[in-house]
């Protein structure tokens, strides 16, 4: 049978730019559909003008500290209204890249939502369109509880496009994303509570890191209320009223809801295809990205395996190496790092001690924690903690932490040494360099905790 392309490709993010590309090179005919922005939640929605935005709301601190430094700093005014369009000219700018990129690669960019007819056929821009291979890349959206007054909350995709910065916001959630955007209006003037039904925030890090850095939000302003569930959101003469289970009620103007994302595969006519989904639309696949119908693949969010841009992209690399390079390779989805653009930030890789004592049973666990040298002259009382877990048996290191400046910059080079299986006094035997924070990594000698 003749086909009109070899791939098509559903969904134009990070993921399914980079497989288009890829699968294009080794000589495929592409068409990639895209029924919004090219450059997927993380350019248009998320990692990028998140990052923005969290640049943007460390300057307030910035300008304090400047004086400690011997600056003389006139009381700064900030715009939000200026921020906002910059990102906008931003992510404008990537939107207009990746276009370019599938342009050059020679892969068909169609400007439209598309539907799955049955294994080999797509719905796209009025018209009907075969392809031997289909590949979804649809990613997540966030998911909205069900309670009285929801429609008064935003979620992140919202966030991006406030008219104004609200004096006060009440976020609710605790993973990252929630505490990221806490952190920002925090750092713009917003006074900020965080609601999480949870113990503590960030489920499913370190323990010592979920401790620490709650610790630290707190020394910033953020009101964080943990055991605490929503009843309703009220809206009444411009403010809204957040109802809490236990009876109480908090004022504010914005209510963010970072609870959960979902992935994006509700009406594509995934089932008329025979792609098995789990229960809340997750797209079942195995270790090739390969789902129930033979010659239909997923990759990123809507797998829910790992959702991070980095890992989707992977994914992509290895599905078009795959099935058009004959380069067979597999994405291992283990001692991955991973960043929380918080303030102070989180930076992971490897096993938290929690998981690391439960595989290993004895571990080593190395910690510091101490000001950093920036803040003797300012004042703050901001501290980083750092972290290395070690299977005392090999002694090698299995997980490292950090909570603190630049720990995103600093645990993306650990992470190599994590992904060789890196004994600790390998480890050890590198030189510092001083002063930094990072030398801590290779400088720390004796275990916290032997038990």
């Amino acid at each position: 049978m003749a086909f009109d392309y070899d791939l098509f490709v559903i969904g134009a993010g990070s993921a399914g730019v980079r497989a288009a590309r890829i699968a294009a090179g080794h000589g495929a005919t592409v068409a990639v559909a895209e029924e919004s922005r090219v450059g997927g939640t993380c350019v248009i929605r998320g990692c990028v003008p998140k990052k923005l935005l969290v640049y943007a709301s460390h300057y307030g601190e910035d300008f304090e500290d400047a004086e400690a430094y011997g600056w003389s700093v006139p009381k700064p005014r900030f715009d939000w209204a200026r921020l906002i369009a910059n990102k906008d000219k931003e992510i404008d700018r990537l939107n207009h890249a990746y276009k370019s990129t599938l342009a050059k690669a020679g892969a068909e960019l169609i400007e439209s939502r598309a539907e799955l007819v049955n294994r080999n056929t797509v719905s796209v821009g009025g018209r009907q369109v075969t392809a031997k291979y289909i590949l979804v890349a649809t990613g997540s959206w966030p998911e909205l509880p069900k309670l009285p007054g929801i429609e008064h909350a935003i979620t992140s995709n919202e966030c991006f496009h406030l008219e104004k910065l609200p004096e006060r916001v009440v976020v609710v959630g605790g993973g990252y994303i929630a505490l990221e955007f806490a952190g920002i209006f925090n750092g713009l003037g917003s006074r900020t509570t965080v609601l999480y039904r949870g113990e503590q925030v960030l489920r499913g890090f370190d323990g010592d890191v979920r401790r620490f850095l709650q610790e630290e939000l707190v020394k910033k302003g953020i009101e964080v209320r943990c055991h605490t569930n929503v009843a309703r959101i009220d809206k009444a003469a411009g403010a809204l009223t957040v109802a809490l289970d236990d009876g109480t009620t908090i004022d504010c103007d914005q209510v963010l809801y970072a609870t959960g994302r979902r992935p994006l595969t509700r009406n594509m006519g995934l089932e008329k295809a025979g792609v098995a989904l789990d229960e809340i639309g997750t797209i079942k696949v195995d270790g090739w990205s390969k789902t129930s119908a033979p010659n239909i693949y997923a990759i990123g969010d809507c797998t829910n395996r790992v959702n991070l841009t980095p890992v989707a992209i992977r994914e992509g690399h290895a599905f078009a190496d795959s099935v058009f390079g004959d380069k067979p390779w597999i994405v291992d989805h283990v001692d991955f790092p991973s960043a929380v653009f918080t303030q102070p930030p989180v930076a992971t890789v490897g096993e938290t001690e929690e998981r690391a004592r439960a595989k290993y049973g004895a571990v080593d666990i190395y910690r510091e924690a101490f000001r950093p040298m920036k803040h003797t002259m300012t004042g703050r009382t901001e501290r980083t903690l750092m972290k290395l877990v070690v299977d005392r048996k090999s002694q090698i290191v299995v997980g490292a932490h950090m909570v603190g400046q630049d720990a995103p910059e600093i645990i993306q080079t650990l992470a190599i040494a994590v992904k060789m299986k890196a004994t600790k006094q390998q480890i050890d035997q590198a030189i510092a360099i001083h002063p930094t924070a990072a030398e801590e990594f290779v400088t720390m000698r004796t275990p916290v905790a032997a038990e």
